[in-house]
Parts: C-alpha cells; sequence; structure tokens
C-alpha cells in the first residue's frame, strides 16, 4: 500500500506538490492522472526517496523508503527508462541490483524472460531501442519480486503488441495482490487498464476514485434508443421533459433512465430494437474536470523552462 499525507514540495517560488493527500490499495491497477505540471512525476519521486518533500509523508507498505533496508524487494519502479548505463549489457545491468540488494541471482535471467529479452540479455543498453528500454525498466521494477509498483508512462515506445502485454501484465500483478500505481498520458489506455484513479491537477488532489464512478461524475447520462416508432417516442419523452436529440437513426435521451424510457415505449406501443446507456469516455471526463488545472497551454503564456523538469509531468 501507498499512502501520501499532506505531501508538498516546493522548488524555490514554484508549488510543485501542494498539500496531496491519497492513498493506493492492493489488489488493483490504480491510474495517477493529470495535465502537464500537475507534479505527477514529483509526487513519484518523493515517493520512491528521490525528492524529499518540503512537508507531509508518503509511505509505502508503512515505511518511508529510506528505512526499507533493501528496497527493491519491496518497491519496484520504472520512472526513466533510459537510466541504464550505455555500455552494459541487459543482464549486467539486472545483476549488479541483485547484488546490491541481495536478490538471488537466478532472477535476473527470470525476469529478462518475462519481458521477452531472454534473446538480447547479453546485447550493451545503450542499443536499445525505446521500446525494448522500457521492456528493461519492467524487468528492473519486477527484480526483487516487490509487492509495490510504481510505473510511469510504461507503455511509450511499445508497439500495439507490446502495449496489450504490459496492460494484461499489470492487471496481472494487481490480482496477484500486489499494489500498482501507474502514471499515463494515454487516456484510452488508462480506460482499459486502472480500476482506480487519483486525479491532480496543480499539485493538488482533484478526484480519486474509480475509473467508472469519475466517468459518470463528469458525463451527461444519456440513452441510445432505436424503434421503428422514433416519432412517437420523441413525443412522449419529450412531453415527459427528457432532452431528445436525433442521432442518425436513433434518439440520444437525456433527463430520463433506460428503464423509464422503456415503460413509456411500452405504454404506448412502441417497438424498441436499441436501449442502451451511453457511458462517456475518460477523455471527456478527463478534460472536463481537469480544464482549470491546466497550466501548460499552446498559447505559450506560461513558460516551462522556469519550472524544474520533473514537475511538467
Amino acid at each position: 500500500m501507498i499512502e501520501a499525507v499532506g505531501l508538498t514540495k516546493r522548488y524555490g517560488k514554484t508549488l510543485a506538490v501542494d498539500n496531496l493527500s491519497f492513498s493506493v490499495t492492493p489488489g488493483k491497477v490504480t491510474g495517477f492522472l493529470g495535465p502537464n505540471g500537475a507534479g505527477k512525476s514529483t509526487t513519484m519521486r518523493m515517493i520512491l526517496g528521490l525528492d524529499t518533500p518540503t512537508s507531509g509523508h508518503v509511505r509505502i507498505a508503512g515505511k518511508h523508503y529510506r528505512e526499507l533496508r533493501h528496497p527493491l524487494r519491496t518497491v519496484g519502479a520504472l520512472l526513466d527508462a533510459k537510466w541504464v548505463h550505455p555500455n552494459r549489457t541487459a543482464r549486467a545491468h539486472l545483476t549488479w541490483l541483485a547484488k546490491s540488494n541481495r536478490i538471488p541471482l537466478g532472477r535476473v535471467d527470470e525476469v529478462l524472460e518475462t519481458v521477452g529479452l531472454g534473446s538480447v540479455a547479453d546485447r550493451r543498453a545503450g542499443g536499445f531501442s525505446l521500446g525494448m528500454s522500457q521492456r528493461l525498466g519492467i524487468a528492473t521494477a519486477l527484480l526483487g519480486d516487490p509487492e509495490v509498483l510504481l510505473f510511469d508512462e510504461p507503455v511509450n515506445g511499445l508497439d500495439p503488441e507490446g502495449i496489450l502485454w504490459i496492460r494484461q501484465f499489470m492487471q496481472r500483478l494487481a490480482g496477484e495482490g500486489r499494489t500498482v500505481f501507474v502514471s499515463s498520458h494515454l487516456l484510452s489506455e488508462m480506460a482499459l487498464t486502472a480500476s482506480e484513479l487519483v486525479v491532480v491537477g496543480k499539485g493538488r488532489l482533484i478526484a480519486q476514485s474509480s475509473t467508472e464512478e469519475f466517468v459518470a461524475r463528469a458525463s451527461a447520462s444519456t440513452v441510445k434508443v432505436r424503434s421503428p416508432q422514433l416519432d412517437v417516442l420523441a413525443k412522449v419523452l419529450r412531453a415527459q421533459g427528457a432532452e431528445v436529440v436525433d442521432d442518425d437513426e436513433a434518439l440520444l435521451v437525456s433527463g430520463l433512465d433506460s428503464s423509464r424510457i422503456g415503460e413509456l415505449a411500452h405504454e404506448h406501443g412502441a417497438v424498441l430494437h436499441e436501449l442502451s446507456p451511453q457511458r462517456g469516455s475518460l477523455e471527456e471526463a478527463f478534460m472536463q474536470i481537469t480544464g482549470d488545472a491546466v497550466e501548460y497551454h499552446a498559447d505559450g503564456v506560461t513558460d516551462a523552462a522556469s519550472v524544474p523538469a520533473d514537475t511538467a509531468a
């Protein structure tokens, strides 16, 4: 479990993270979302002890990161896929880390095979593509068989097969009872991967809820109706106070739920060919809820160069 309480980080006059509190529980993939400049990377760095909070604290499995005797056995992380000496082979890189945390060396080949790098284990990491580097970063996170895993943009550089693989892999890790916390800008992928969300903006918590609740809260509730008697139904539904919009030989109805629409259709002898609630997308919900928290705009009003690099994600 990850628990952040009152987490705050200042860089000079810049407030990167502002009194942020949230928890990430085991057994679920939790997505970490926010616009550029929301403080996601800074928060992850504080979780891992790479940055010191100005105030507040964050604990992993009840301890600060610095209190973990062999940290890779408790928490694994992928923050920067290129954080590998370019002249080291994949095997040498993992072997060094395994020795530093007293992890059995047999684990090195296990995780290389798991991420699909077994055949290139003795190639220098400097020659890896971005996708291969991502896989090596994931192997590094898995090395100590940890109960807590953090991934920052894990699908960068992966092809569609790789994206599907990491999605299913993260869900499998969560299914084993691990805590999986993943940051990504690919909202369509997060909608398929994460069952829980922590959403931040300008360093502050905007929402923590299930993905379904987050989308439902931000999306207008509509029902799609198809019937040979659309004209009749439209009049009936409008008379009941519903908002009805024609949509390519169907009606989009808001203001009445599907049960009530079905009852009205039955009362007026209208045959229904489709009666389906329409769910908004995570992207639509995200844009609606975080719109006021966007710090960096295309018009160039905000100068990203004035902010430390790791506060911009």
